[in-house]
C-alpha cells in the first residue's frame, strides 16, 4: 500500500462567520462540485455539517487552532457554536 496523504488538496473559497452562544452558519451553500472542506475554528467550538445546520453542543467538539477536513456533500453548510468563549470559524472549499 502507497503513502496515503491527508488533507491536501487545492485551497478554494474561503467563508468566515463569527459565533458565539448562538450558532453562526456559512452564509452560502458549500460549492457545487465541493467534497472536501477545511474548517478552523479560533476558539473551541461545536460544529454541524448539513443543508441547514444548528450546531448545538451536541454535535462534534473541534479543538481551537486545530484545522480538520470533513467530506461534505455540495450545497451543504456549516454551523459552529462556543464550548466556552465565541469566535471565528473559517470554511476553505478543497478540490
Amino acid at each position: 500500500m502507497g503513502i496515503r496523504y491527508l488533507g491536501t488538496g487545492r485551497l478554494g473559497t474561503t467563508q468566515s462567520v463569527a459565533y458565539s452562544g448562538t450558532a453562526g452558519r456559512t452564509a452560502n451553500p458549500i460549492g457545487s462540485q465541493t467534497y472536501m472542506v477545511r474548517v478552523l475554528c479560533t476558539t473551541d467550538a461545536f460544529v454541524r455539517i448539513d443543508d441547514n445546520p444548528t450546531a448545538t453542543t451536541s454535535d462534534a467538539l473541534l479543538p481551537a487552532g486545530a484545522p480538520e477536513y470533513f467530506t461534505i456533500t455540495p450545497g451543504m453548510r456549516v454551523s459552529a457554536v462556543q464550548l466556552a468563549s465565541g469566535g471565528v470559524m473559517y470554511v476553505t472549499e478543497v478540490s
